[in-house]
């Protein structure tokens, strides 16, 4: 690592982390969920396309996507807002080490989530037993913007009293890369070599390891 990187790096206070691709591979949840939505109303199931749409954006934009030319997408929003989510959490894997990488984390720096997820994200923190890690999250519903405006990313900084190079945020998609970069906020990019990124990694614990020079306690 340069110098100057290594500077940059001890001023670091913060690690702010999307979940979708990050902390869970909600992918599974995420089919069946807006499957289940298309399928009350009698359509298909998602296309490729639509897939890879949900993954990134609001629970609200989703449903007016992959509704989109239908006569439903103001019942889906409807319906969608009393589904209870929790059938679908067991579907979300916890990314490998995630647990160890935020106990490691949490006595040195803050930690917050920045999500697109809606009522949903305290649910899958609180069923996983990992809520109590998190200092500050921030979903679609605290924010007048949802990503990629930088809203979210500037809350937390705010919150938190510290400038943007005093932050990492973790991402694996475009909109994760373009929120960092609006709020001027170092990426690192997870399973993502083709994103844009201060930093690559394959494995959360390199966070740690690898560019905050972390050791396990």
């Amino acid at each position: 690592m340069r110098a100057d990187a290594e500077e940059a790096v001890k001023k670091i206070a913060a690690v702010i982390f999307d979940c979708d691709g990050v902390m869970f591979d909600s992918r599974v949840a995420n089919i069946n969920f807006y499957n289940h939505l298309l399928s009350r109303f009698g359509l298909p199931p998602m296309t490729q396309e639509q897939v890879a749409f949900v993954h990134m954006h609001t629970a609200e934009q989703s449903v007016n996507h992959i509704f989109k030319g239908t006569p439903f997408a103001d019942a889906a929003q409807a319906y969608r807002k009393k589904m209870d989510y929790s059938p679908y959490i067991k579907d979300m894997k916890m990314e490998p080490g995630l647990e160890e990488l935020l106990k490691i984390l949490k006595p040195r720096v803050r930690l917050a989530v920045a999500t697109n997820r809606s009522n949903t994200i305290e649910r899958v923190l609180d069923c996983h037993a990992i809520r109590h890690f998190f200092d500050l999250v921030i979903s679609c519903l605290n924010v007048t913007h949802p990503k990629p405006h930088p809203e979210s990313l500037l809350k937390i900084l705010e919150a938190f009293s510290i400038k943007p190079q005093e932050a990492f945020y973790v991402g694996d998609s475009s909109v994760d890369c373009e929120t960092a970069r609006s709020a001027g906020v170092p990426f690192i990019a997870y399973k993502n070599k083709a994103l844009s990124a201060e930093y690559h990694v394959d494995r959360l614990m390199d966070i740690a390891e690898k560019i905050l020079d972390l050791k396990r306690p």
